[in-house]
């Protein structure tokens, strides 16, 4: 429950957190607000981006009221109503039973009387979603939660970010640094030709940047390819190049060469996973906590828009177990490129979209999403967030600074719901790859840092993602 109060056994009070919290809905990741961030009794309340401000702070106290603005207004139904769909108001303090709020376990908020959840009206996602009183059945539309306090940039990794937002991590692959503050394993593992010897690279600190001079030590000499990416999750989820012995039935893929570029991030040196036509990485990853069928899900990778092509398909996130083209709904994958498979698209390229499987969506159809636009630069932060059912986001931006450019928000494609993922990860390649007579091998594409994460992560939590991703100092 976070922040928020546990119920008391012998009545409907809760105990204050000590200051006021953003309350975020489970369906749609968005903020509980007052409308238009006015302090008027009768102002309704509605869903909105996540933004810090007064009006998306409240308190319980432990008479039960539900404060917000600063503490001046509670919440209650328009009028005292006492019948389902009341619009949910704000009105000021003053100890009437109307005002009296209790926080169930999983998560709703009922209005002590009239026995109704606090509700987004119409299982909406969408900002400007209303909030009323309905009956209360469980479902995420209902159920609001107040996460930890996000850490600063630059202080913890993405991976720390998401689990304080409520969405943990379930893989985090880099080549370049620790995607969590106290992380002090390997990152990955380069081959040379030589003798075929392996060693893992790791970081130069917990928390901190790969150990470049270590590959290149072992790398002297001679030429070095990058067999298998770890996870830093914990849960296991290693990508392995497809070809390897840990990729049975693998074909018609290769590892990537572990020097083709250079970078600095963090002051130190780093290598890249510089993927080319015929490099692929994949894990099966379903019973390790990626996220399958609608369960929701939020996947982010740092890429780069000067070295891409059309080939199918620069893909990182979620993709078959099989392997195969299996249907649509079957992937749940971000992919950065210049295809541009139904026309329609804007300039060249390339393109944060979705790869959901019998389709790259730019936006929520086949067709060109007015939304969309190019990312040209050497650092890109790219960024999918699907809810499973009705409802997936695109983000775009500069990795080195700036915030987020939201591409597409609002519905999956017909035909996309509900999700089919089956819980593989792909890096490289599309998800008919690379089994004898599969393709989709072809792309050419730059990978720095990735995650996949349980959840849909919230606005807030994706701009602390980007910030703290340029607070890296990838040059």
């Amino acid at each position: 429950m976070g922040l928020l109060a546990v119920l008391l056994v012998n009545g409907p009070t809760w105990s204050a957190p000590t200051s006021p919290a953003p309350l975020v809905g489970s369906a749609s990741g968005r903020c509980l607000d007052v409308k238009g961030n006015v302090d008027t009794p009768g102002t309704t309340l509605d869903i909105w981006d996540c933004n810090g401000q007064a009006n998306q702070a409240f308190q319980p106290t432990s008479a039960g009221e539900l404060r917000t603005m600063n503490g001046t207004r509670c919440v209650e139904a328009l009028d005292g109503r006492t019948t389902p769909g009341a619009p949910a108001v704000i009105r000021s303090c003053d100890g009437r039973a109307t005002q009296v709020w209790r926080q169930n376990p999983d998560g709703s908020l009922t209005a002590a009387a009239s026995g109704f959840c606090l509700d987004a009206d119409g299982a909406g996602t969408a900002n400007g979603t209303a909030v009323i009183l309905w009956t209360c059945n469980g479902q995420g539309n209902q159920k609001w939660t107040t996460p930890a306090a996000l850490p600063q940039p630059g202080g913890s990794g993405p991976c720390d970010i998401y689990a304080a937002g409520g969405t943990p991590c379930v893989a985090a692959h880099s080549t370049v640094r620790a995607l969590y503050g106290s992380y002090n394993g390997p990152l990955y593992q380069v081959r040379r030709s030589s003798d075929s010897a392996t060693r893992d690279i790791g970081v130069l600190a917990p928390g901190g940047f790969a150990d470049a001079a270590a590959q290149d030590a072992f790398c002297a000499g001679t030429s070095c390819v990058i067999t298998v990416v770890r996870d830093q999750s914990g849960h296991g989820n290693d990508l392995w190049y497809q070809g390897s012995a840990q990729v049975p039935g693998s074909s018609q893929s290769s590892p990537a060469k572990a020097t083709s570029e250079s970078l600095t991030a963090g002051g130190t040196k780093a290598y890249s996973l510089y993927i080319n036509p015929g490099n692929s990485y994949w894990r099966d990853g379903h019973l390790t906590g990626v996220p399958t069928g609608a369960a929701p899900e939020g996947a982010y990778m740092v890429t780069s828009g000067t070295h891409v092509n059309g080939g199918c398909c620069f893909d990182y996130g979620n993709s078959e177990t099989t392997r195969k083209a299996d249907a649509a709904g079957a992937m749940d994958a971000i992919n950065f490129g210049t295809e541009c498979w139904f026309g329609g698209c804007s300039g060249s390229g390339p393109w944060v979209q979705a790869d959901l499987e019998w389709g790259l969506y730019p936006g929520g159809s086949q067709s060109w999403n007015p939304g969309q636009r190019a990312f040209t630069g050497r650092f890109v932060t790219a960024m999918l967030k699907n809810n499973g059912t009705s409802r997936f986001a695109l983000k775009g931006g500069n990795a080195q600074s700036g915030g987020l450019t939201t591409l597409w928000d609002g519905a999956l494609p017909g035909g996309y719901s509900p999700m089919k993922k089956q819980g593989a990860i792909v890096l490289g390649s599309g998800g008919d790859c690379c089994k004898p007579g599969g393709g989709a091998n072809l792309s050419a594409g730059t990978f720095y840092e990735g995650a996949i994460v349980a959840g849909y992560p919230s606005d807030t939590t994706d701009n602390a993602v980007q910030a703290n991703i340029t607070a890296a100092g990838y040059r």
